[in-house]
């Protein structure tokens, strides 16, 4: 045996054993082409596969800058050969590296080196490339793509935590090397297979450039239209098939609010094999198509095609054995895919200010140079970077209605995706902005959508359940076919006690767009609060497939559901995985965010938690007893502190500050951190609860102090969610 240290690339097949399920064959030959592209790339970085077994590939190179370089080539020509294949049916693989010592033996290689790599693929996206913090130090100043860090995080059978970081496979993208590439395949026997998915990377590639040489100067919004489909078979019933796709496809993409549809008379007179078919209709894309006999069925294909370059942006193919159910499925499939937000259209509309100067910069290109680092759900860093871009953009443009909403957007997503100490003044800010910008006048419908989506969950944040219902609702009607509103308001309905119109709106979700992973997390709830208890626990499941994330809000469902199902064993099973992530994770957690997304029926939440309690959450971190003699009952809390001045310290960080609390229990908080101030919320069960008017909620409970010299003295401990504080009444 010899030990070394190598650079080791894990690859591995997301959802293959559904893919197998659903057509082993097909399956089959996909990977086959997708191991052709992967084993050339390899060999073409100088690497070596050591371990391939199903789905997975494992690979060692001699540096860590090759094995990434080669990481990121593999997602993108992947990427870019499944343009072509429906979303359903597409191969995608994550990717982790690491740098390791390793022992090597008859050829294979064993050790951590190569189990941490494992570890760090699991945590990255489909399509996606995670490195450990070891190969980060190695690529920088080395290599032009960017990462991101993901935080520290504790994988199976690995002593200490580990440093995880994304790279941003979509930030690189360059023609001149896909060339190289293909004209190396030409040269080496059995790669063939692999040219096709190459030659569709140069014609994408090809036409950003075309894009950027000859997009005409355009100040808001794009224009398209829609096309008859023609038919490519003998059988002329299939004229009036390809006009009713056409035409529904019209109606339904017209209802995304961000683009702007001609009409079907304007555009269905128009030949769609006329060379400048688009241009003479004046719009910015086009979307044509066909339908043809498929064996016994039926199949369409569509594709959009920028007008001013002529570049094929975006291509699928949808099979079926009956006209009528294939055309709906493929109607709402393709209008998602094309105009929302996270549509093809929308992607190649971000090329428009790559190179341009600030100085030059419309409303809309502040707007979409914002909106592009906020679709990539960046760090922390790279959303305020977001934020920046709009203000900038406001300051240009003071009466901007649609820079005012993306402005509101930041400061919601600010705690609502990384937890920030001042989140509820970000949401108020939010909801300051919205209100503000659907207050003008002749607002557009784009403005008038994202408005009444933002308020909808603003409204639900401040328990004003009758108005975030009826917001969620305009904001639906507004953009009907939109998956994704359709799903993230799917929430306010549920939060409001309308568990069947959430429904509702998350089967319409999936049925227009299968791959919003959040649908599985939502039904996982549905279902929990409707009583269907084992449909709950197999949303859960084949979300913690989908996403490889098994502590969040999805996972305590599956826990409170099998509690109701009686299954006592495996709810403590799936609990003691969902903590993994967060092992400090109590009660005190579960109530704030009760507190600040609750349910209009707060008896919803304490069944909730009695059922997580049941499986065996603890109610309070860092070890304390709820049980504790010296724990102070809601009487001596209210006693000890309302009406009193507290003198107050953070046993960790050691910060000092002050609390003055009035007769009401109202305070006035100041010290390093600035100065607040909080409303008492809820005081019962030994339990004190605060709504800090910057902050947020926060819930907490009082012990004296476990050293008698100190309880003698007055001093008492408060335990919330984030740490613990010694306090001491001052008068």
């Amino acid at each position: 045996m010899e030990r070394k240290l190598a650079a080791i690339l894990s690859a591995d097949v997301v959802g293959y054993s559904r893919l197998m399920g659903a057509d082993e064959d097909a399956t089959l030959e996909a990977l086959r082409l997708h191991r052709e592209i992967v084993d050339a790339l390899i060999e073409a970085h100088r690497g070596r596969v050591f371990n391939s077994a199903g789905d997975s590939v494992v690979a060692e190179f001699p540096s860590a800058v090759e094995a990434s370089l080669c990481a990121v080539e593999i997602q993108q020509d992947i990427a870019r050969r499944n343009e072509l294949v429906p979303s359903d049916e597409r191969l995608q693989f994550r990717i982790g590296i690491n740098i390791g010592d390793v022992v090597a033996e008859g050829g294979n290689l064993f050790g951590d080196g190569v189990n941490i790599a494992d570890r760090v693929q699991k945590l990255a996206e489909p399509g996606g490339v995670c490195v450990s913090r070891n190969v980060y130090d190695q690529l920088t100043s080395k290599v032009s793509f960017k990462l991101e860090s993901m935080g520290e995080h504790r994988v199976k059978n690995i002593a200490s935590p580990i440093s995880v970081y994304r790279i941003l496979v979509g930030d690189v993208s360059k023609p001149r090397s896909v060339i190289k590439k293909l004209a190396g395949l030409v040269r080496q026997p059995g790669r063939i297979a692999a040219i096709g998915a190459l030659l569709l990377a140069v014609v994408v590639s090809l036409g950003v450039w075309q894009w950027q040489q000859r997009a005409p100067v355009r100040e808001g919004f794009p224009s398209l239209a829609v096309l008859a489909f023609q038919n490519f078979s003998d059988d002329p019933a299939l004229n009036s098939l390809g006009r009713g796709i056409a035409e529904d496809l019209t109606t339904a993409m017209s209802r995304f609010p961000g683009i702007t549809v001609l009409s079907r008379n304007s555009s269905f007179g128009t030949d769609s094999t006329h060379a400048n078919a688009g241009q003479d209709l004046k719009v910015d894309y086009i979307v044509e198509g066909s339908v043809q006999k498929k064996g016994d069925g039926l199949g369409i294909n569509a594709q959009l095609i920028d007008v001013h370059t002529d570049a094929h942006i975006w291509a699928e193919r949808y099979q079926g054995s009956e006209a009528s159910a294939l055309q709906n499925t493929a109607i709402g499939r393709i209008a998602n895919a094309l105009a929302s937000e996270g549509g093809a259209i929308r992607k190649y509309e971000y090329k428009r200010t790559e190179g341009k100067a600030k100085a030059d910069f419309s409303e809309y290109d502040y707007f979409l140079s914002g909106h592009e680092i906020i679709a990539r759900f960046p760090t922390i860093e790279e959303h305020d970077r977001a934020g920046a871009i709009w203000r900038e953009g406001l300051e240009k443009f003071p009466t901007s209605a649609l820079l005012r909403v993306s402005l509101g957007w930041y400061h919601f997503f600010r705690p609502w995706n990384f937890s920030t100490d001042k989140g509820a003044a970000d949401y108020r800010r939010a909801g300051e902005l919205a209100r503000g910008a659907l207050a003008e006048q002749n607002t557009s419908p784009r403005v008038q959508w994202s408005g009444r989506k933002l308020m909808a969950y603003i409204h639900w944040l401040e328990d004003n359940f009758e108005r975030a219902v009826a917001d969620a609702e305009a904001a639906v009607a507004l953009a009907p076919y939109d998956a994704d509103t359709l799903s993230f308001l799917s929430r306010v309905q549920a939060a409001s006690g309308n568990t069947a119109r959430a429904l509702e709106w998350v089967e319409e979700s999936v049925r227009s767009d299968p791959t919003v992973q959040r649908n599985t997390r939502i039904l996982a709830w549905i279902y929990y609060l409707t009583g269907e208890y084992e449909k709950s626990v197999e949303a859960a499941k084949r979300h913690q497939e989908l996403s490889r994330v098994f502590g969040d809000d999805a996972s305590f469902y599956m826990v409170a559901s099998y509690v109701r199902l009686g299954r006592l064993e495996d709810a403590r099973m799936a609990l003691k995985q969902a903590l993994e992530p967060e092992p400090q994770w109590t009660q005190l957690n579960e109530r704030n965010s009760h507190l600040e997304r609750p349910y209009k029926d707060s008896a919803v939440f304490e069944r909730q938690l009695a059922d997580l309690a049941a499986a065996g959450l603890p109610e309070l971190p860092f070890g304390y007893d709820g049980g504790s003699k010296d724990r102070l009952n809601s009487e001596e809390i209210k006693a000890m502190m309302f009406g009193h001045t507290l003198r107050a310290k953070d046993m960790r960080s050691g910060s000092s500050f002050t609390d003055v609390v009035a007769s009401d229990g109202t305070i006035q908080s100041l010290g390093t951190f600035g100065q607040d101030t909080a409303t008492i919320q809820y005081l019962g069960n030994s339990l004190i609860c605060y709504r800090w008017k910057d902050a947020g909620p926060n819930c907490a409970a009082i012990f004296r102090s476990r050293n008698e010299t100190s309880k003698s003295a007055g001093v008492f401990i408060f335990v919330d969610a984030w740490g613990e504080y010694r306090y001491s009444v001052e008068k």
